[in-house]
């Protein structure tokens, strides 16, 4: 049997943590838009890639913070489909950190029963990055701790079209009658498929876009937009957000009074 040793909180952190527990519901899935890399190196003078450097720092707060909330789903816009086109020694670079902290932080999120996946069109990544991610997905597979999901060479977009092409291919097999497609079939032939949509959306930095990040999935998120460069993003300021979620009445477009009687039934 595998265990896990338990990390000893700060007493003050510790506090906080239960404070967000006993106020309300924790977000049972959080994504992530971690923007801010390349300003937060511009405005301290230091090369582009130092920021990214600096943001696997707070991807690592932030999982282990999660990860003790009982999230049990962590969604980070790693790489999107859009990344492809930034100068190709920025790519390069990015591809080399991301295959490094893959190689680093493996038996570390293993230890802390955190299961690595990751969605997206994978194949285009180069070989040396599908090794290490296959490697950390495989080491993972059986933990049952925080499920940490990458999005890599990932858009909504990209992501939509698949499903399509897939609801298709089953029509065209005769498989499925174009009166069948629901929500629910387009749902599973995501690649997000049995993955419980995004309750809270976070975007660091201060950009009001998605940025083609799960466009199907957080119709209904909540979104919470901080203006704090993602490598100054830490436990802190996630705790903010979730703060500030759990004061959020969910209606998925019923009336205050709908969402009342039905949360009286449910209890």
């Amino acid at each position: 049997m595998q265990t896990h040793r338990v990390k000893h909180l700060p007493i003050e952190d510790s506090k906080i943590q239960e404070q967000l527990k006993d106020s309300g519901r924790i977000p049972a899935h959080i994504a992530i838009i971690m923007d801010g890399n390349g300003r937060w190196a511009k405005n301290k003078g230091l090369p582009r890639i130092s920021g990214h450097t600096e943001g696997v720092e707070s991807v690592r707060d932030i999982v282990e913070a999660c990860g003790q909330l009982g999230v049990k789903y962590l969604t980070l816009y790693a790489f999107s489909t859009e990344n492809w086109k930034r100068p190709r020694e920025e790519v390069s670079m990015l591809m080399r950190l991301l295959m490094r902290a893959l190689r680093d932080e493996t038996d570390k999120l293993h230890k802390k029963n955190v299961q690595v996946r990751a969605i997206g069109d994978i194949a285009t990544l180069p070989r040396e990055v599908q090794d290490e991610l296959r490697d950390a997905i495989e080491k993972t597979k059986n933990n049952t701790g925080l499920n940490l999901l990458l999005a890599l060479s990932y858009g909504g977009r990209w992501d939509i079209t698949m499903a399509v092409r897939k609801i298709a291919g089953e029509i065209k097999n005769g498989n499925l009658n174009p009166d069948e497609i629901t929500d629910e079939v387009i749902s599973q032939n995501l690649s997000t498929q049995n993955i419980p949509d995004p309750d809270l959306l976070i975007r660091t930095s201060g950009e009001l876009r998605i940025s083609n990040f799960l466009l199907w999935q957080v119709a209904y998120s909540e979104i919470f937009i901080s203006n704090v460069l993602w490598p100054d993003f830490r436990r802190k300021n996630l705790y903010d957000a979730i703060s500030d979620y759990q004061k959020r009445e969910r209606r998925f477009g019923m009336t205050s009074e709908q969402v009342s009687r039905s949360n009286i039934k449910s209890e």
